[in-house]
């Protein structure tokens, strides 16, 4: 799992010596003299340079004299430079201002506005050719989309036209803003369950419905204003604390979730529970089979199902076949729309989808709480679902940019994300974010662009315009059958097996996040979820890794003694590396842990009769950064091996923990003589015999 630092240390010595102005010599007659230079071309011949510039000959004899390098001090930068740096490494990483520099205001006036529009920066190139991938793309994806938006509008608790207008207006804001060629933008099915598992706890739909849509409208528009300040200032990082085991257990749980709430219109019942925890539904399907289900609805729903799921295997067993899973939820609605129509099955039982309103989105600007309770609720339902939908909008984006080879960029697809959101709000849509069923669909259709989406919104308005009413006869157990056969792809089995194996701790986080969404709630789930993240980093700070080093016979690599049962500790020498940054979160038990390396080996030492400590090399390489209390341990320690006539020597302090040392004159307490550019410098120079043995 983890990389030797001791290997990366000894090859970072060749950059350091590059540096020549910023380091001493504490021999600099010998390393520049006449015999040094002859003796290192005498070993040319019968001998090899290690990565340290120390000459080893094939033999077990290896020369003693270290290089005479010794640790610099990096430039010394004013408290102002120090935090421009850090703004800078944090919120600017990517530089972002580098076209700027040196260009004429009319230029720079352009680039701001490629930076906010990247359409205007492609559609410049943009080819007829291109077109066509994009066009046929747009189709495909639409006609997975409109049956799809029809049930996820169902699932969110609101009316069937809201899921098509929201494929229609936010994917031609994100054609413009965004930076993915191949997401598909519309209502996504985590999302619209946790839209409508929020909302009904505030407002009931069904009693309620006009203000129910208004409180939907209002959390999409927060949604959309927590979206667009996260990329405008740059804060995209936040989301990065729901960890990718985190997500696939979230994922899965809600899946199941979903796919259990379909179980009203698969089996036709009319009553049914509002909860979403598993023990609920299934008390009252258990509750409503007494009671009898419709047979015809359990014949549509199980007929289709199966025959979505079959088009399904047979897109993933032949991927040039993709078009027949992607075309067959369209294929099912007109079917069984066709057949409930000519047996009028609506009147033996069989719910149907009703009337769907006809035309494009209006104006809902009117419609958003701008005041008075509901305003707080919608903000609060707004946050969660704006960084659920970046979540998953962003890892969609990432996995299909690397797929082909080109980058995104997460702050402009925070604020296009956003963007659409508002307006989306304003447009009588709900939250939008990238569907991974229709991404997949569209990258294998062969998209281009995102105009593949604006083709999708252009067919799903002619939808709202023209073919609307032909809905109405649509069963609702197709549309249940269209929601599981697409939520059965985020049960990931798969990777959450490779985590199992890879990280223990990983897997108990997706575990919580499932078993909180399934057992309790979408929001539960999700608040496990980051709670498990979280405390999985703070494990990880509070309790960093040491590791005892041991020499690597024949060369001067020092690694893990556990890692590498050859590698020999030298007698008379303990060498320990701390692989994190000491802050005050850990640096007493950074102090603890080697005490207690130091008890274990005094300890083995007496049953084996082994010769006494009499140094301890801390090896600091992987330690990036050092604040005063892990400066105040680092003291303490040296107090404590005093007492028992050990000797603390530093190897391979970085620039920040050197340059620390030295501002709290702790440099001058161990001495300039105890701190080496290598753990080999130090073995050479306090245990020379034991260095020509090992």
């Amino acid at each position: 799992m983890y990389n030797e630092h001791s290997l990366a240390s000894e090859q970072s010595t060749q950059k350091q010596q590059g540096f020549s102005s910023l380091y001493r010599h504490s021999h600099p007659a010998p390393a520049c003299s006449a015999k040094t230079s002859a003796t290192m071309s005498r070993t040319m011949a019968d001998g090899s340079e290690d990565v340290n510039g120390n000459i080893s000959r094939t033999g077990s004899h290896r020369q003693t004299d270290y290089h005479g390098y010794k640790v610099g001090f990096p430039p010394a930068k004013g408290l102002f430079a120090e935090l421009v740096e850090g703004v800078k490494e944090t919120f600017f990483a990517d530089d972002p201002l580098r076209e700027y520099k040196d260009q004429p205001r009319s230029k720079k006036l352009w680039l701001s506005l490629v930076h906010l529009f990247p359409v205007l920066d492609w559609a410049r190139s943009y080819t007829f050719g291109m077109f066509k991938g994009d066009f046929v793309a747009g189709l495909t994806i639409a006609s997975l989309c409109i049956p799809q938006d029809i049930g996820y509008a169902k699932l969110a608790f609101l009316p069937a036209h809201v899921g098509l207008y929201s494929s229609f207006v936010p994917p031609l804001v994100y054609a413009v803003m965004g930076t993915s060629r191949d997401i598909a933008i519309g209502p996504a099915a985590v999302l619209s369950l946790l839209l409508g598992t929020l909302l009904q706890e505030e407002i009931d739909p069904v009693k309620n419905p006009y203000e129910y849509s208004r409180l939907a409208f209002t959390a999409t528009f927060f949604a959309g204003i927590t979206q667009a300040m996260l990329g405008f200032f740059r804060l995209g990082f936040i989301i990065e604390f729901l960890s990718h085991a985190a997500i696939v257990g979230f994922m899965a749980g809600a899946a199941i979730t979903i796919g259990l709430q379909q179980l009203k219109g698969f089996l036709g019942i009319a009553k049914f529970t509002k909860k979403s925890d598993i023990i609920s539904v299934m008390e009252s399907v258990w509750g409503n089979v007494h009671h009898g289900c419709n047979w015809q609805t359990i014949l549509i729903g199980a007929s289709f199902l199966a025959f979505l799921l079959t088009t399904k295997y047979i897109a993933k067993k032949n991927k040039k076949l993709f078009w027949v899973s992607a075309i067959a939820p369209l294929i099912s609605v007109i079917v069984s729309t066709f057949c409930v129509f000519i047996t009028r099955a609506d009147k033996q039982g069989v719910a149907i989808v009703k009337d769907i309103k006809e035309g494009i989105n209006p104006p809902s600007f009117h419609l958003i709480y701008w005041s008075g309770p509901y305003l707080a609720k919608g903000f609060r339902i707004g946050v969660v679902a704006g960084m659920v939908g970046l979540t998953e909008a962003i890892a969609i984006g990432r996995t299909f940019a690397a797929m082909k080879d080109y980058q995104i960029d997460g702050n402009k697809e925070m604020l296009a994300l956003g963007t659409m959101n508002i307006v989306g709000s304003m447009t009588s849509c709900y939250v939008g974010t990238g569907s991974m069923s229709r991404s997949a669909v569209n990258y294998m259709a062969g998209c281009k662009t995102a105009i593949s989406n604006v083709v999708m919104a252009i067919v799903v308005m002619l939808t709202l315009l023209l073919i609307t009413p032909l809905f109405k006869y649509t069963p609702n157990a197709i549309l249940a059958s269209i929601i599981i056969n697409a939520v059965v792809s985020l049960v990931d089995y798969e990777t959450a097996y490779l985590i199992w194996k890879v990280d223990k701790m990983d897997f108990m986080a997706l575990l919580g996040a499932f078993f909180g969404v399934v057992f309790a709630s979408v929001e539960y789930g999700l608040l496990i979820a980051v709670a498990i993240s979280l405390g999985k980093i703070l494990l990880q700070v509070t309790r960093p890794r040491t590791a005892l080093l041991g020499n690597l016979p024949r060369t001067t690599i020092y690694t893990n003694v556990e890692q590498y049962p050859e590698a020999r500790k030298v007698p008379g020498v303990m060498i320990v590396r701390v692989d994190s940054a000491i802050y005050f979160t850990n640096s007493n038990y950074v102090k603890d842990r080697i005490l207690r390396w130091l008890r274990d080996e005094e300890e083995q030492q007496q049953e084996q009769k082994l010769s006494k400590t009499e140094f301890l090399i801390v090896e600091l390489s992987p330690v990036t950064d050092i604040d005063t209390s892990g400066i105040h341990a680092l003291e303490e320690l040296l107090k404590a091996l005093e007492k028992h006539k050990i000797q603390l020597i530093l190897a391979n302090p970085g620039p920040a923990v050197i340059q620390k040392l030295w501002s709290a004159k702790f440099t001058e307490l161990i001495g300039d003589d105890k701190i080496f550019l290598s753990v080999d410098d130090a073995v050479k120079k306090f245990a020379p015999k034991s260095a020509l043995n090992v």
